[in-house]
């Protein structure tokens, strides 16, 4: 969750820092940058960071808009070429029954934590971060992604969320079966899915928190 998987950090572990320094100086704004001709390169830095302090949130594309002081289309353009070259993916919002769920919405997430943490320079331990629930929520997604990417099972993945800010972290859709999960780095008893979520739909229950986080990264 602070250097994320790359081959490099694994490799060298003792210079994970400078080995993600040297990737995302290298990768992220040069190799990137020459592949899509990006005409504003600090412009898409900022976004990365942008998009890197808003991990576990929805991102709304005017807001960025306003924060950079650029156009809706250039926004939706480098987050497209960021997507292209693997740094970052996008989770829709899951609606179907209920009135109030939101419809279009969309989360964004790093496919690597190291690389997120590098963007913003921070490689606090987790114990004194206030963004541990956000990274969290990126790793297990990440990796979940990765591993239905390989067995390649078409399952297509989802959040939830209302109006009223009722949430479910993640939804899978497996053919007709419907999987919830809550995210939580120390469940307890009462940790369990919005009662909205759940009275709405036909759906499959599970927590995941640190006790149990690795039969759902590897899909045991």
């Amino acid at each position: 969750m602070l250097y994320g998987f790359y081959p490099e950090t694994i490799n060298q572990q003792g210079h994970e820092k400078t080995v993600l320094k040297e990737l995302t100086n290298s990768y992220l704004y040069k190799d990137i940058l020459a592949i899509a001709t990006i005409k504003k390169p600090a412009i898409l830095e900022k976004l990365l960071t942008a998009l890197a302090l808003q991990i576990g949130s929805e991102v709304n594309s005017n807001e960025l808009s306003k924060l950079l002081g650029i156009d809706k289309k250039t926004v939706e353009t480098y987050i497209h070429v960021l997507e292209q070259a693997y740094i970052i993916f996008s989770l829709p919002a899951y609606s179907k029954n209920v009135r109030n769920e939101i419809k279009r919405g969309r989360k964004i997430y790093f496919y690597d934590v190291g690389i997120r943490n590098a963007v913003i320079g921070n490689f606090s331990p987790l114990d004194l971060r206030s963004d541990k629930g956000g990274l969290w929520e990126n790793f297990l997604i990440a990796e979940r992604l990765k591993q239905h990417t390989y067995k390649n099972d078409f399952v297509k993945m989802y959040f939830w969320r209302t109006t009223q800010q009722q949430e479910v972290d993640l939804v899978e859709i497996h053919g007709e079966k419907i999987i919830g999960f809550e995210f939580k780095w120390k469940a307890n008893s009462n940790t369990k899915l919005s009662k909205t979520f759940t009275s709405n739909y036909d759906v499959e229950q599970q927590v995941v928190d640190l006790d149990n986080y690795m039969d759902f990264v590897v899909m045991k």
